[in-house]
């Protein structure tokens, strides 16, 4: 096996959440990699047996939680931009290293903390209420009592719009403007649909709520480039190809290869701001007549040379961001051309 099959294999081993069964027939190093990765090296083992004693010892761990905590605050709340970068990082890397527990109670915390301000709600609401409208529409208004009336109608909307907003906004906006926080975002979504799993916390829905609307905006389609994906690429790229097939799975490294041989092509939606991580990729077989059967198009043959292809079978298409990010398929079909084909 080559260093790039062997690269792939390893890191898609060492994917979290995988199912080793899956991946069992990629080559006869399985096995052994089975070995490795169930039995790591003395030290590893000890520097992992440390992690575990720090996260369960509480003083450090609480500390770490307080620290990540005040470094949100400070992402929602510092108004200096040059200073802005550095506390996003930093607010990022504490999150990541905190424990599943505590990303849930820091998230919680984002939740109702900076929520918006009911209170304020409330009063905009009693003195939308306590206006009168005179006149049954404002096209009918012509005085300049009526004008006045309607300006105060305008300013508590306006008001009202802005006190409706949650102030975690602020934390989102900022982070889609910021170098890998569109994949924090999506990332910490994930996370808010797992916490949602284990129970439902009103709150927590009301966030991710907000979240999934932000990010249906900044994940459009019609920000989204589409690329073909060979067997040049990375090791990295083709490793989420393997991880994320929910079509036709991948049997082993061959079978890959064939899916990005002659007679086939793999294209991969992308999102400027998350390189080399297809949020959707698509598989197509180039055939000489439609195909009958899947059999037909996964079958170990010999592909057709291209030039005598007279259609294109669109037969997978998997999303690397399952209930992240939701495109439907009209809107994917919207983008693809033919001319991307050839």
């Amino acid at each position: 096996m080559n260093k790039k099959g062997l690269s792939i294999l390893m890191r898609t081993k060492m994917r979290p959440g995988n199912d080793p069964s899956k991946l069992s027939s990629f080559s006869p190093l399985s096995n052994e990699i089975n070995q490795m990765m169930t039995d790591p090296p003395r030290k590893q083992r000890s520097i992992d047996d440390s992690r575990s004693n720090f996260s369960a010892s509480g003083n450090h761990y609480e500390r770490n939680f307080d620290i990540v905590k005040e470094s949100m605050g400070l992402a929602i709340s510092l108004n200096k931009t040059e200073s802005l970068d550095v506390v996003l990082d930093d607010f990022s890397e504490g999150y990541f290293s905190l424990s599943n527990e505590n990303r849930k109670k820091l998230v919680t915390v984002l939740a109702k903390e900076y929520d918006l301000n009911r209170i304020q709600v409330r009063e905009l609401l009693k003195q939308y209420l306590g206006l009168e409208l005179r006149s049954g529409n404002e096209g009918e208004s012509s005085n300049v009592d009526d004008e006045n009336m309607f300006s105060t109608f305008y300013r508590i909307e306006r008001n009202l719009r802005q006190a409706l907003k949650p102030t975690y906004n602020v934390l989102f906006e900022r982070l889609n403007n910021h170098p890998a926080g569109l994949k924090f975002l999506s990332l910490l979504r994930a996370d808010i649909l797992s916490f949602l799993g284990e129970e439902n916390i009103p709150c927590l829905r009301a966030l991710d709520s907000c979240l999934k609307e932000k990010l249906s905006a900044w994940l459009s389609p019609a920000v989204l480039e589409l690329h073909q994906i060979t067997w040049d690429d990375s090791a990295s790229l083709l490793e989420k190809i393997v991880t994320y097939e929910a079509v036709h799975p991948i049997s082993n490294l061959l079978d890959l290869k064939r899916r990005l041989g002659v007679g086939r092509r793999c294209f991969g939606y992308f999102h400027p701001a998350i390189p080399g991580e297809p949020l959707i990729f698509i598989e197509v077989a180039l055939l000489k007549n439609v195909a009958q059967t899947i059999q037909e198009v996964l079958l170990d043959v010999p592909s057709i040379p291209e030039h005598e292809a007279a259609c294109a079978l669109f037969y997978s298409i998997s999303s690397t961001q399952v209930r992240i990010v939701t495109i439907s398929l009209f809107q994917i079909e919207g983008m693809f051309g033919c001319k991307d084909l050839v």
